[in-house]
């Protein structure tokens, strides 16, 4: 085997995308923080009982595992940030009040998440703690589409749902555990076949209100259907009741078009209410995530109602359009003090300063420079 063969879908970024995603988390980072999103910037590594905590087992599984040699207790190299700032708001910050953080980092997969997605995800998102209201879910998808504009996305589509609907029906009906995970399996696969035998046993009403949500997808008018045919559960008016809020509210962001899908349990296991997820014309999956999800911070000492979403930067980058290059001055290499002021003054103003280092004169149009530092009546000026 070649040593510089690299494991399958894990990869190099070279020199003008990684120029390009630099860029775009810049001006992400830069977008959080005009809205008062704190940065914040958590460890590669933790010990896992923290990783997963409230994630569910498809994070688990996602999960590299190793032993830390100091301790010999097992840790994990994150697949996921949002844990570790919902335990830096819970444990660490500890504000009584509404928090706004946001990150920007590397996360690790065992598998990818499709056959053109890389195992090593930028990921990069923002989180708003310590508000329960359907406000800060506006906000956090108010940002997210600002986001995504700023990257150089247009025309995007959003989903949304809220996994409090299935969850009402199922403990209204005391389901057992593995029956709840069966029913869960199968409305993610849409797999309406097997829905139909799985709710056989159960009571009409949980049998007719389960059969009817893989059907429960399209716009504002859904939702007032969904409103007369499911059962009249306080959870699930009020569920609703928070889509229709927000639908009115996306609907003025300018959005290309939106999909209510009330069969959408992505992250059940994690989130706790609304969840959604944006689209765009080029990518085969979803280009943002997010949701609610209240109960994550419980182990780490407060439940804290959260909201936030994430996105992946290489992801976003790759079929972005090329940015032009920035072309460089091209300094010589001597000992001159007033060249080296100048050098030190070109860069101050943001140009791109070279030194032509001897002996690879040949080599010159590697550099990309496309001016050059001239001695011109004992002034060094740029021609």
């Amino acid at each position: 085997m070649h040593t510089w063969l690299l494991p399958e879908y894990i990869e190099d970024v070279l020199p003008p995308e990684a120029q390009r995603i630099e860029n775009t988390r810049r001006r992400l980072l830069d977008l959080f923080r005009s809205h008062g999103y704190q940065l914040v910037m958590p460890p590669l590594l933790e010990y896992v009982e923290s990783l997963l905590t409230g994630t569910g087992h498809e994070m688990d599984i996602k999960t590299f595992k190793l032993v830390d040699q100091l301790s010999g207790r097992l840790m994990g190299v994150r697949a996921d940030i949002t844990p570790q700032v919902a335990r830096i708001d819970a444990h660490l910050l500890n504000r009584q009040g509404v928090t706004r953080l946001c990150y920007a980092g590397s996360v690790l997969h065992t598998v990818p998440g499709g056959q053109s997605r890389t195992r090593e995800p930028l990921q990069v998102g923002a989180e708003l703690y310590g508000h329960p209201g359907v406000e800060s879910d506006i906000e956090i998808q108010q940002l997210m589409l600002s986001a995504l504009r700023l990257a150089g996305v247009e025309n995007l589509h959003l989903d949304l749902g809220h996994v409090a609907i299935f969850r009402s029906l199922v403990r209204a009906a005391n389901l057992p555990d593995g029956l709840e995970s069966e029913l869960f399996q199968v409305l993610q696969a849409k797999d309406v076949a097997s829905l139909r035998e799985l709710v056989k046993p159960l009571d009409a009403l949980t049998r007719d209100a389960l059969t009817l949500l893989p059907e429960l997808y399209g716009g504002m008018e859904m939702l007032d259907e969904a409103q007369r045919r499911l059962p009249s559960i306080p959870e699930i008016t009020q569920a609703l009741t928070d889509l229709r809020r927000i639908g009115e509210q996306v609907q003025k962001m300018g959005v290309g078009s939106m999909c209510f899908d009330l069969a959408d349990l992505r992250g059940y296991h994690y989130h706790s209410g609304v969840v959604f997820a944006a689209y765009a014309k080029g990518w085969s999956n979803a280009i943002a995530l997010g949701g609610r999800y209240d109960e994550v911070g419980k182990a780490f000492g407060r439940a804290r109602p959260a909201t936030g979403f994430s996105m992946d930067l290489r992801e976003i980058s790759a079929v972005m359009p090329a940015e032009p290059l920035t072309s460089g001055v091209l300094a010589p290499c001597v000992e001159d003090a007033a060249l080296q002021n100048k050098i030190e003054a070109l860069r101050r103003q943001g140009e791109i300063v070279v030194v032509d280092l001897p002996g690879h004169e040949a080599h010159r149009a590697e550099l990309g420079c496309d001016r050059a530092l001239v001695l011109k009546n004992g002034i060094w000026e740029v021609q």
